[in-house]
């Protein structure tokens, strides 16, 4: 082939070539991946004499990336007749292949964050790595934002401790704070070293198109998810050589999968799944299909949307809001994944009111508008985490490892104090848990050196060692056969013998549980439950939230030329008549009088998450005029307070209603924030090793687990206050679940706008979606599709 290098290309090739570090950004399918791999090769393929090791990690966040990588690396290693090998380890990989890369170490090893921990934790791994000269971290933006991308920081800052000369490259290609992308990345040697920004000038060309219902006045209002438009999905499979068909949860990858086969049976062997809760072997083949074309789609959800190469693909199709604009890109660029090519990707709401959601994406790309990825910052529960595992391996030196951990971006503010607390807490326990033999993990030896003898406890936290947390899984077996994947044990606790459910694509009758086994066998039942997966919902980011309140904007002006607003007009005409339109200088509040009382319902268009920490925050301030109790309810539209007595609103407004004075102590004292930091330290309790969830094939039941969570919270709140766990605890609650930030700055934004208090008599096209999500925690015999059909025609009639 004839193929031409980008500008940005030579400028990392020269730029590894000097020895500096740095972060690429490029549009997806723009040749990222080359910009550094080859680089790397091409040092190897200068050296004199071959040196024998691991010379490049490459980390994923991602599973199914691993194979892309691996066989773009191939290529490039057999065109350059370079004699090197490429490995990969990740949680799929076999003990056998692993004791063979750990005897034999390849040159190229492909891993994530926690398979590295995992290689850090074992002996001699200074050895193991001595030859090492570059680590590539792919999807950075993605690992960024979370605590994996802490474990990323720790790994480097311990690499770079006995590697000086190591270099660090990231590759992002949706990301809105690049600088600081950046300075997370490299820590101290963010100034100190050679580092550089690297990006491409390249535009991405992404198609977009809502698929329309034909009666709009006739599509749900909310409460669905989009199977009203399956038909004009068929359609789009069909004229298509490959589509991706992206879901946001897993439960809903697995109601479209069956609903298409069901409306459209000939699809029977051409359509397939790919969710992270499907076994491995499944995962594999669903890939190895796409990558050949022999598949016509593949109903998934994001363990698909990152970086994965499938030419294949022409079209991808987008089932509800994606929450986010980045994310939005990064779908829509697995198809057309080369350069020059367009990406297409379909829109299709799930409600009527999405179809804004798709207006506002369209004017976000416009604007070259991306989400910023907030960094995780001083995560004890990690930090803990990692030095056991350093003390699991060849142990560490305190004031050695102190100084790498204050050269990494999350650490660099970690004091004298705090690093004695943390260094007390592995040998004793902390104060609250001294006399505890079984938290009294490290001893400090002779020489100074903090390590685990315990061959028991150095076990189990192998086991335990990443920073992904979720309830515990059941593995499902068939009574006679494989393994299919693993579900949720509270999902599966609501079985009885011989109920049907879907997984997998498949129908199977639930047979027996036998420890953490469900055995199943097929079933020839068309009908079934869909399983359902927790914490499944995303909330509409800042960007977002900024773009779609824009949209509602022009519409109220008539400034709008959006196709989706021109559809939504009959629906938007319905808001004015019985409510308004909000400017850009007013904020919407809804009042109702129903059978089931006094209805308040506040539009801030800020997301779930804001609107789950305002609507107890503006419950609490009301209820100090008045006592009073409400139900709440939220969307990411707005939030519903419901009361059974009349809600003093305007004696609230009156008493500054939405002041930012004293925020922090009035969320914390309007939340139930006692349970629901309870659930955050059960997470934080995992990573750190304070609960160990068991043994492979014998794990804790998530109650226990539970249970002794919420008692080692409550004996730290009564005994131990200042443990920087617990401490981390309502800290995580404030600045991650509710957003506080971005709860602040809603507050000041209402207080520069008119209030416009409405009583619309019947709940108005905003409002429905809200009462929607009511009725679905609190329906249980009647269909809840049933009921909103019902609320639905009796709203529509004058």
């Amino acid at each position: 082939m004839n193929w031409t290098a980008f500008p940005f290309q030579e400028e990392c090739w020269k730029s590894y070539a000097k020895g500096y570090s740095g972060l690429l950004n490029a549009p997806t399918g723009s040749g990222k991946t080359y910009a550094l791999l080859l680089p790397a090769l091409m040092e190897g393929l200068n050296e004199k004499k071959k040196k024998k090791g691991i010379r490049l990690i490459w980390i994923t966040p991602i599973r199914a990336l691993s194979k892309e990588i691996s066989l773009a690396g191939q290529r490039a290693i057999d065109g350059l007749g370079l004699d090197w090998k490429i490995g990969v380890r990740t949680g799929d990989t076999t003990s056998a292949e692993r004791t063979r890369q750990k005897k034999n170490p390849p040159d190229i090893l492909i891993t994530t964050p926690e398979s590295l921990h995992i290689l850090i934790a074992g002996k001699g791994h200074e050895r193991y790595f001595e030859n090492l000269n570059a680590i590539i971290l792919d999807e950075w933006h993605e690992l960024m934002g979370s605590k994996r991308g802490v474990q990323v920081e720790l790994a480097l800052c311990r690499l770079k401790g006995f590697l000086p000369k190591l270099k660090i490259w990231g590759i992002s290609a949706t990301i809105g704070n690049l600088k600081q992308a950046m300075e997370v990345l490299m820590g101290s040697d963010f100034k100190s070293k050679k580092t550089k920004l690297v990006k491409a000038n390249i535009e991405k060309d992404i198609y977009i198109e809502a698929l329309i219902p034909d009666d709009i006045n006739k599509y749900s209002w909310g409460g669905h998810v989009g199977l009203g438009l399956i038909d004009k999905v068929i359609q789009l499979i069909q004229k298509s050589q490959t589509s991706l068909i992206f879901t946001n949860t897993r439960g809903l990858c697995e109601l479209w999968y069956q609903k298409l086969l069901e409306v459209y049976p000939d699809f029977a062997g051409q359509i397939a799944m790919h969710h992270g809760s499907m076994s491995k072997e499944l995962r594999a083949w669903v890939e190895e299909q796409l990558h050949q074309g022999k598949i016509k789609a593949v109903v998934c959800t994001s363990s698909l949307d990152l970086g994965v190469d499938f030419r294949p693909v022409e079209t991808i199709v987008q089932i509800g809001s994606p929450k986010g604009v980045a994310r939005f890109v990064q779908r829509a660029g697995r198809s057309g994944h080369q350069p020059g090519a367009t990406s297409k990707i379909f829109f299709v709401p799930t409600h009527a009111l999405e179809l804004m959601e798709s207006a506002a994406l369209r004017e976000a790309m416009k604007e070259k508008v991306l989400e910023t990825r907030d960094p995780y910052i001083r995560s004890f529960d990690v930090l803990i985490q990692y030095l056991v595992t350093l003390s699991v391996g060849d142990g560490f030196l305190a004031n050695q490892t102190l100084k790498e951990l204050r050269s990494s971006f999350s650490y660099q503010s970690l004091s004298d104090q705090e690093w004695d607390w943390v260094l007390q807490f592995i040998v004793h326990g902390g104060e609250a848990l001294y006399a505890y033999d079984e938290y009294q993990k490290v001893y400090k030896d002779e020489q100074g050196r903090y390590r685990i003898i315990n061959r028991r406890m150095a076990t189990r936290h192998r086991l335990s060692i990443g920073t992904i947390v979720s309830e515990a899984s059941i593995a499902i077996q068939f009574v006679r056969g494989k393994k299919l994947g693993t579900m949720e044990e509270f999902y599966i606790a609501q079985l009885n013998p011989g109920d049907t459910f879907w997984f997998a694509g498949r129908s199977l009758e639930f047979v027996r549980i036998k420890g953490m086994t469900a055995f199943v066998k097929k079933s020839k039942k068309k009908k079934g439950r869909t399983p359902t997966w927790m914490g499944g919902r995303m909330p509409l980011s800042s960007t977002m939230s900024q773009m779609l309140r824009s949209k509602i904007y022009e519409y109220e002006e008539n400034r709008f030329t959006d196709l989706e607003m021109k559809e939504l007009q009959p629906l938007l005409e319905i808001q004015k008549e019985r409510s308004i339109l909000p400017t850009e200088k007013e904020f919407l509040i809804e009042s109702y009088k129903s059978n089931e009382g006094h209805h308040l319902i506040f539009y801030p268009f800020e997301g779930r998450n804001v609107h789950e920490g305002m609507s107890t925050l503006i419950a609490k301030r009301i209820s100090r005029i008045y006592p009073i109790s409400f139900s709440i309810a939220m969307n990411d539209y707005g939030f519903e307070l419901l009361s059974d007595q009349h809600i003093p609103l305007k004696e609230a407004l009156d008493e500054n209603l939405f002041s930012t004075r004293s925020l922090a102590e009035d969320i914390q004292a309007s939340l139930n924030s006692v349970e629901m930091a309870k659930r955050r330290f059960r997470d934080i309790a995992k990573i750190s090793g304070l609960l160990f969830t068991g043994y492979p094939g014998r794990e804790k039941r998530e109650r226990h687990l539970q249970s002794s969570s919420s008692l080692l919270f409550d004996v730290f709140k009564e005994y131990d206050p200042d443990n920087l766990l617990f401490q981390q605890t309502y800290d995580e609650l404030l600045y991650f679940q509710l957003e506080e930030n971005r709860l602040r700055q809603t507050l000041e934004r209402i207080q520069k706008q008119n209030i416009k208090i409405v009583e619309p008599g019947k709940f108005s096209p905003f409002a429905f979606p809200i009462v929607v999500d009511r009725l679905r925690e609190k329906l249980t015999s009647e269909k809840l599709a049933d009921r909103i059909n019902k609320m639905k025609l009796q709203l529509q009639k004058d």
